[in-house]
């Protein structure tokens, strides 16, 4: 179990900075204290629920919600939510 959990974190550590290298398409919206807070929300509680406060519609939501499963994805997601950032990379929903 010990090797298995090592594992798993290694795993996350090194991959936390692949959405960097991914290339985006969205456009930036405005920073405001709606954003912050779906930003906040995405990182304290679950991917996807600051894309759902951005009003990013129903796709990218559970695009996120799903990929929020990785534990690494996270942080994308809140940097996200905090830009307010309209598409993305696969067919503009992350």
């Amino acid at each position: 179990m010990k090797k298995f959990m090592l594992s798993i974190i290694t795993i996350s550590v090194l991959s936390m900075g692949v959405p960097a290298f991914a290339g985006t398409h969205g456009t930036n919206g405005k920073v405001s204290g709606r954003s912050i807070g779906a930003g906040a929300l995405s990182l304290l509680i679950w991917p996807g629920i600051g894309q759902a406060v951005n009003d990013q519609g129903y796709e990218k939501n559970v695009t996120h919600a799903v990929l929020g499963l990785t534990g690494i994805f996270r942080i994308w997601s809140c940097y996200d939510a905090v830009v307010d950032r309209q598409g993305g990379v696969w067919k503009n929903r992350i």
